[in-house]
């Protein structure tokens, strides 16, 4: 056998091992999902019924349904914008400003992304409570009783309170790889600026952001993919879709309907639909936010 042929048999042999686990785990459940989006069914009987795009046509009619479609979208907007503005921002001071104790508040910063979702469900849970939640007793102490609020509790103002918690577990994460962009950024740049009388927020947007855009467009589609899964779990430990589906998302809809509910099938319609807008979305967003790579 010739160089060339062994050289191939290796590479295949290779990467054997991690086709079959992504067809396994990944691309077989996908077609799956899609299959099984066709039928009526309650997931554990042996009859199912074919009725081909019937769980869909239900589903634009659903008003729970659109419900959680608003929910999703609007932690993704809240959590996307806010994220992005305070990682970028910490990210700025921490890597340009001589921080005292910088190394420590970048640990304290990425804590929050390596807690376990049901822990910050806790800690949130213990602000947001409307008697003994620090949230209360701060407004308590400020003398701003009146902005006092059952966080959990108040139809109108839950799904800020669930993105809150959103908030502060991701800045950490987007923060540290903001950094690792900021620190390539040669120094002689903004050296150069200063002696044209650029001034730091001047620098900081005609320098840093337009050197970090691949970044910042990286984590675009961190924060869509990222708050579709998380908001499912953090609805589920602390509010349970609830007060009267007020905080239901994508997710948290699609499992009740196919494991509490017993429509197998229609749930799996929700999946579906939930797999391409995520990745419309994210096509979108990285389409409209294309430029010019920038070389440093």
């Amino acid at each position: 056998m010739n160089k060339k042929g062994s050289r191939n048999i290796f590479i295949a042999v290779c990467v054997a091992p991690a086709l079959l686990l992504l067809t396994t785990f990944m691309i077989t459940p996908t077609i799956e999902v899609f299959r099984m989006s066709m039928y009526r069914w309650g997931g554990f009987s042996n009859t199912r019924a074919f009725v081909g795009l019937e769980n869909f046509n239900v589903l634009w009619n659903d008003m729970d349904f659109i419900q959680s479609f608003q929910n999703s979208i609007l932690l993704i907007v809240l959590v996307a914008i806010i994220t992005l503005i305070f990682a970028v921002f910490f990210a700025a001071v921490l890597t340009k400003e001589q921080v005292k104790g910088g190394n420590f508040f970048r640990i304290i910063f990425y804590i929050p992304n390596i807690l376990s979702i049901v822990v910050i469900a806790g800690i949130f849970s213990a602000i947001y409570d409307p008697k003994s939640g620090l949230l209360n007793s701060i407004l308590g102490v400020l003398s701003l009783d009146t902005f006092e609020q059952l966080w959990l509790g108040n139809q109108a103002i839950v799904i800020y309170s669930i993105a809150g918690a959103l908030v502060w577990q991701a800045i950490g994460y987007y923060m540290v790889m903001y950094m690792s962009g900021m620190a390539s950024i040669p120094a002689s740049y903004y050296e150069a600026a200063s002696l044209e009388g650029a001034n730091g927020i001047t620098q900081f947007f005609h320098i840093t952001l337009p050197l970090i855009w691949n970044n910042i467009r990286t984590t675009l589609t961190f924060f869509i993919i990222s708050t579709i899964n998380l908001s499912f779990l953090l609805v589920k430990a602390m509010t349970g879709g609830g007060p009267n589906g007020s905080t239901e998302v994508f997710l948290s809809y699609m499992y009740d309907q196919a494991y509490t509910n017993s429509t197998f099938g229609y749930g799996m319609a929700i999946g579906v639909v939930v797999f391409i807008f995520s990745f419309a979305l994210a096509a979108i967003v990285s389409k409209i936010t294309k430029r010019d790579v920038l070389e440093y």
